[in-house]
């Protein structure tokens, strides 16, 4: 495979992506692993949402804590190897927190103007959320909803409605 390949470019730009949240979310002492991984499918299904391609790639899965990209731990633990990254713990009201630090800057050379502009609305979005506040948000979303733990989150998803309790009415107030 060359260096060219859409999976190594794929890959490098997931890894970039990562180190872009991570250095974003350096001062948001909420932000650990489960935030992270909330954090980015929100950019990749956003972005599938409004440009019709996600910004990574990335497969995600459903966790019980909500979706998680499938490659981060895999992906992150190269990084760590190669000095991009490095786990911190940290203390948050008694709760262990799991912290990506970013040891390097991310290239943003491989994003589009679109892409960071969707990142960083994302991180602003979720910024005052805990990790908890985060996943019940995304247990919301129709697309981990649908599928099986352990089964890939399909982006089309995002085009479905959020998810609503059944009330017995229809949205034309008949009963159903």
């Amino acid at each position: 495979m060359t260096e060219k390949s859409p999976e190594k470019r794929g890959r490098r730009k997931f890894r970039e992506l990562v180190l872009y949240v991570a250095r974003k979310t350096e001062s948001d002492p909420r932000c650990g692993s489960v935030k992270l991984n909330k954090i980015l499918f929100y950019c990749d299904f956003e972005a599938y949402r409004r440009l019709g391609v996600s910004i990574s790639g990335e497969q995600y899965q459903k966790l019980e804590h909500g979706p998680a990209p499938r490659r981060l731990i895999p992906e992150v633990e190269k990084m760590d190897r190669a000095g991009d990254c490095a786990w911190a713990d940290r203390d948050y009201f008694g709760f262990h927190l799991k912290k990506l630090l970013p040891l390097r800057e991310p290239d943003l050379s491989l994003f589009t103007g679109e892409e960071i502009d969707i990142v960083n609305t994302v991180i602003e979005n979720l910024w005052d959320l805990n990790a908890t506040e985060v996943s019940d948000l995304s247990h919301c979303f129709l697309g981990w909803q649908v599928v099986d733990p352990g089964e890939t989150i399909p982006y089309e998803t995002v085009f479905v409605g959020p998810a609503r309790p059944l009330t017995g009415e229809d949205p034309s107030g008949a009963t159903v």
